[in-house]
């Protein structure tokens, strides 16, 4: 059994912030090859968010905001990886399948070291440009026990947590 991230839709949201919304519960890499042809300080829209916090389901290849660590056995994971492989090279022009299957191989792989938490622990990504290049931070979320099921967001060592100002964002100051 190896671990792999599974899509999670928790409320319609990624429905209308995406092209295309993953299905809950497909298997999921984060994705950031989709971008590697594009200028990220162009995107707007839909592929910017996208870019900026989506995963990418390997059943549609729609975007997810959440994934959570799941259990995938060996012929999931064989799937999971052909059918990777297969999107890379119908989608992005590999050469031949071996080497899609390596270039998918590679993005499994780097899905499967992000699941070195407990079953269910729930994973958000957000993407940057920073000094000219793309940098992918992962965050995880934690049940807390309680009334109402919340979700607290475990930083990063060493940074500081993001505060919003969510006053700031609506058009009309509210």
């Amino acid at each position: 059994m190896s671990r792999l991230p599974r899509t999670l839709r928790l409320d319609p949201s990624d429905l209308v912030v995406f092209t295309q919304a993953a299905e809950p519960s497909e298997w999921a890499v984060p994705g950031g090859f989709a971008f590697w042809d594009e200028d990220p300080s162009a995107l707007a829209g839909k592929r910017r968010q996208e870019f900026r916090a989506g995963f990418l389901g390997l059943g549609s290849f729609g975007w997810s905001t959440l994934v959570e660590v799941a259990e995938a056995g060996a012929a999931e994971r064989e799937a999971a990886l052909a059918a990777l492989a297969a999107h890379i090279q119908s989608a992005y022009g590999a050469p031949d399948a071996a080497a899609a299957r390596a270039a998918a191989a590679e993005e499994i792989a780097f899905a499967e070291s992000l699941c070195a938490h407990p079953l269910g622990t729930v994973l958000a990504l957000s993407r940057v440009v920073e000094g000219g290049a793309v940098r992918e931070r992962f965050r995880t979320l934690h049940r807390r026990e309680g009334p109402l099921p919340v979700f607290a967001i475990a930083e990063e060592a060493g940074e500081a947590p993001e505060r919003p100002d969510l006053t700031s964002l609506g058009s009309d100051g509210r």
